[in-house]
């Protein structure tokens, strides 16, 4: 079940999204070219993200490729404006656990697409969403322990055009299902355990402010999912402060830990300050 209220209020943007906002000119300064190589733009986007990690965490250390936390993409995407990624947590190596997880494409004109808050208790081992990618880019996870540190696992994606490619479905459409929720619950793989798997798409333009309207050429006003949080049973999974990196109607599939057959909620909030919410049971299977 889901419904959806209002709330005529203003959002405050997180500082990291307004620190990237105010770089809108990477996009056009490493837009495509066709003599550009992967070679180059690699070496352009690592040069970004050496500011762009400063920006937002500052100076602390940053672990790399330790295996705390690794990220997939398609090395070359077929729609730039929809780009899987697959992020995945391995306990073993962050025995304390992950308190959270930034996703960064470097050279988007928000290069911050999300920063995701997991639950104490809530076991998530793997996130997946779609992205749009501007660029060539590296895409970085950056997951941060409950003691502190910072591991970062990065992967090269060859892509061009997604922030400013045209939405998928027109805006009359868009508006009209705008909020819609749907979960899929998938079965344990494993007979009697408590990991469960879920998956959650919402209905959103989630544009960009870089798409033209196709009948004036005016850009589109940004507007998109910015808040999300996700619980069980009363106890947080998953929660996301999210930008324009998130691609139309945001997807997010994900493990957990389920604690009892206590229900699914689910609170999105976006940036004119419409909230949706969901609520569904738990299905019993494997517990």
């Amino acid at each position: 079940m889901q419904e959806h209220t209002y709330h005529n209020r203003q959002l405050a943007l997180p500082l990291a999204t307004i620190l990237a906002l105010s770089i809108l000119t990477i996009g056009t300064l490493f837009g495509s070219s066709g003599t550009a190589t992967a070679q180059q733009t690699s070496v352009s986007s690592d040069r970004i993200w050496q500011d762009l990690k400063g920006d937002v965490f500052g100076d602390r250390a940053m672990l790399v490729d330790t295996g705390v936390v690794r990220i997939e993409a398609p090395k070359r995407a077929q729609d730039a404006a929809i780009v899987p990624v697959d992020i995945y947590i391995d306990p073993a190596k962050a025995p304390d656990g992950i308190k959270s997880i930034t996703l960064i494409i470097d050279v988007n004109p928000a290069p911050v697409a999300a920063t995701f808050q997991i639950g104490k208790d809530a076991g998530v081992t793997h996130l997946s969403t779609r992205v749009r990618v501007n660029d060539y880019s590296y895409l970085r996870a950056i997951a941060e322990t409950q003691g502190g540190e910072l591991h970062m696992a990065k992967t090269f994606v060859k892509a061009s055009g997604g922030c400013s490619a045209p939405a998928v479905k027109n805006m009359d459409e868009a508006m009209a299902t705008m909020g819609q929720m749907k979960l899929r619950q998938f079965p344990p793989q494993e007979t009697m355990t408590k990991v469960q798997e879920l998956q959650l798409m919402i209905r959103h333009p989630n544009n960009s402010g870089l798409q033209r309207d196709p009948l004036t050429q005016y850009f589109i006003p940004a507007h998109f999912i910015h808040e999300l949080s996700i619980s069980q049973a009363d106890k947080p999974i998953l929660s996301m402060e999210g930008g324009i990196s998130i691609s139309e109607d945001p997807n997010f599939r994900f493990d957990f830990t389920a604690h009892g057959n206590g229900e699914i909620r689910v609170e999105a909030t976006d940036t004119d300050g419409e909230v949706f919410r969901g609520h569904w049971p738990m299905e019993a299977a494997g517990l």
